[in-house]
């Protein structure tokens, strides 16, 4: 059990280690090229250990993937990696709409409360809407993006594994922002960026997807969702340490909204999904 903990812990340290990184990495480097490199790594180890998966599914989630972390990276160029790390969370909460619209999952009145309460803390963390700088705006586009995704993968997964679905995405992301790169003309890259991108490919997307994997079932969908909260509050610390960046007191505010909204979009999902579960079994047991 506290193998499982900290093994989610570990994960979610990295995720929020990455905002910092490539805040560093990217200054003077091309966000599209430098996320096609990243993209090509995770590609090549995807397929040496999972093979090449399902195209049919695959280019559909990576097109999506490629839209969310194209903004995000973009993004973060242009605002903090605190405020950006807090915004890219905000996918949680956004999770539910897209449900609605796909799966056909009516919003709970906790969830409408947990938009409506993220929204409020986007607000403050931005500052006013005409404070709202064009890297925050990218940055809620990329949490629309990692919604839309998280629906669709749970759609996908019903129909093949969902290790099939990770080297067609990752390659299509890859491609994606070739393309990009070739658009803009834009080739800028360093060594220190090739290290970052190798090391978000290896740890952040491959390792990190393998390990939730593995002990997300240990620990149960409540816990991990706790321990996923941690993910902005480790990018604020980090960038912190490492980059000086504070948030004045409304932005502090508006970081335990944003949290709030999250935590409580998680936990009524952890219910729902449990009652889907009880029910199941009180069916198969008869019971109805």
């Amino acid at each position: 059990m506290l193998k499982a903990l900290f093994s989610l812990l570990f994960v979610t340290f990295i995720w929020g280690a990455t905002f910092p990184l490539q805040k560093i990495a990217l200054v003077g480097v091309s966000p599209t090229f430098y996320i096609a490199i990243r993209f090509i790594i995770a590609s090549a180890l995807s397929y040496l250990l999972f093979g090449k998966g399902s195209f049919r599914y695959g280019v559909i989630l990576g097109a999506v993937l490629g839209v969310a972390y194209t903004t995000q990276t973009w993004g973060l160029t242009l605002t903090t990696s605190t405020k950006s790390g807090f915004i890219t969370s905000l996918y949680i909460v956004f999770v539910p709409i897209f449900a609605y619209f796909i799966e056909k999952e009516v919003p709970t009145l906790s969830q409408i409360v947990s938009f409506f309460v993220g929204s409020m803390g986007l607000y403050m963390i931005s500052g006013r809407i005409d404070e709202l700088n064009l890297g925050d705006l990218l940055t809620v586009f990329c949490a629309v993006g990692f919604a839309l995704h998280v629906v669709l993968i749970t759609r996908f997964s019903k129909r093949v594994d969902e290790k099939d679905l990770l080297f067609p995405q990752f390659l299509v992301v890859a491609i994606f922002n070739l393309i990009l790169s070739l658009f803009f003309r834009n080739w800028r890259f360093n060594f220190f960026a090739f290290g970052s991108a190798l090391f978000t490919a290896a740890f952040a997307t491959m390792l990190a997807i393998y390990l939730q994997a593995k002990y997300q079932k240990v620990l149960g969908n409540n816990i991990s969702a706790l321990v996923f909260l941690g993910e902005p509050v480790f990018a604020a610390i980090l960038s912190y340490l490492v980059l000086k960046e504070t948030l004045s007191p409304r932005q502090l505010t508006g970081s335990f909204f944003l949290l709030a909204s999250i935590l409580l979009s998680s936990l009524e999902r952890v219910r729902i999904v449990r009652s889907t579960n009880q029910r199941g079994r009180d069916e198969r047991e008869g019971t109805f």
